[in-house]
């Protein structure tokens, strides 16, 4: 006997589907469409079909974007000249809640993984080169995680840039704010010494 009706058992799969969303999830999520009216069940409906025909990627960083260029890139007070790479839009909108980076972006959609068959013709990297070269940039800060392929990725593109005009910089890491020092991990804290900066 089928307890969950087809069409809500299909539902509860679609949203399993979803990044960190296990069966439970799903299922709170899909009865809770079910007990909305059917009007909201619709708009929420429009909505998914219609995000893959309304949001493109900006020609210029990879955001995703209704519009080209996106709103950072058609920013006049955003200096071109300072070009921040990220993995993915999630880490571009990370940093823009700090309110304190006036630069561009340019989104790698990925990090090289051998492993998993991502090499740099998989994401924005060549794109990236060529922006490099057209003599704007003057300062590439390189924000790829500290995971063995975000370092990949970061060692990947100093490589590459070694012989370019432009200034490559990284993230600073370290020891986090309000962190007694004597609990942080050997490889947080030579990370801390070894990317040390001025005091004042």
């Amino acid at each position: 006997m089928q307890l969950v009706p087809p069409a809500l058992e299909r539902l509860i799969d679609s949203f399993a589907r979803l990044p960190g969303i296990g069966k439970k999830t799903a299922s709170r999520l899909a009865l809770h469409v079910l007990r909305n009216s059917p009007g909201e069940a619709q708009e929420l409906s429009a909505a998914l079909a219609h995000l893959h025909s309304s949001i493109n990627l900006c020609s210029s960083c990879f955001a995703f974007s209704e519009n080209d260029p996106c709103a950072i890139c058609g920013d006049s007070r955003r200096t071109a000249e300072l070009v921040c790479v990220v993995e993915q839009p999630g880490d571009l909108i990370a940093i823009e809640k700090t309110g304190v980076f006036r630069g561009q972006y340019h989104i790698l959609h990925g990090v090289l993984s051998p492993i998993d068959g991502i090499g740099p013709e998989e994401i924005k990297i060549r794109e990236l080169l060529n922006r490099v070269n057209n003599g704007v940039v003057k300062e590439l800060l390189i924000a790829t995680s500290s995971t063995v392929p975000g370092e990949a990725t970061a060692s990947y593109l100093l490589d590459k840039l070694q012989n370019s005009k432009v200034r490559v910089t990284r993230l600073a890491y370290g020891i986090p704010m309000g962190m007694d020092i004597k609990y942080a991990d050997k490889y947080t804290l030579a990370r801390a010494i070894e990317g040390r900066g001025l005091a004042i």
